[in-house]
């Protein structure tokens, strides 16, 4: 099964930003999906990693090291899809961005666990059917 990694996971192993030993255990978690080829890319996931490098240089290492990770074609389906999970958070009075409903929507769609850090996606989870990597 593919597992979609999120923006989060990229920047710890890419950038080290977390406590050493969650970092390692990220890492190792993101490698063994790596060798298994069960990473699952969308194109506003990989934009999101590369944006804000400020050398070119490096721009385009850190884009030649994301190369072999296909983008998964995203569908119609998967922004209306994310346009009512939007809708459906924000007349709860709660925010969230486009990009990230986006990321719920093809996790859901294609029955993707999404690998990440970022506490929103457990917020969203309470509303919104997917699956979560470290749930499983």
């Amino acid at each position: 099964m593919k597992v979609l990694v999120d923006t989060s996971i990229w920047s710890v192993a890419l950038r080290h930003s977390i406590s050493k030993d969650e970092s390692e255990e990220i890492k190792e978690q993101l490698y063994t999906l790596i060798e298994d080829a069960r990473v699952a890319m969308i194109g506003p996931i990989r934009q999101e990693i590369l944006s804000g490098i400020k050398l070119e240089a490096q721009f385009n290492r850190l884009k030649k090291r994301l190369e072999p990770f296909r983008d998964i074609p995203l569908e119609t389906d998967d922004f209306i899809l994310a346009a009512k999970f939007f809708n459906r958070y924000r007349s709860k009075g709660i925010q969230g961005s486009h990009i990230d409903f986006l990321i719920c929507a093809v996790s859901s769609r294609n029955k993707f666990p999404l690998f990440t850090t970022d506490n929103d996606f457990r917020q969203y989870k309470k509303h919104i059917d997917f699956l979560l990597f470290n749930e499983l």
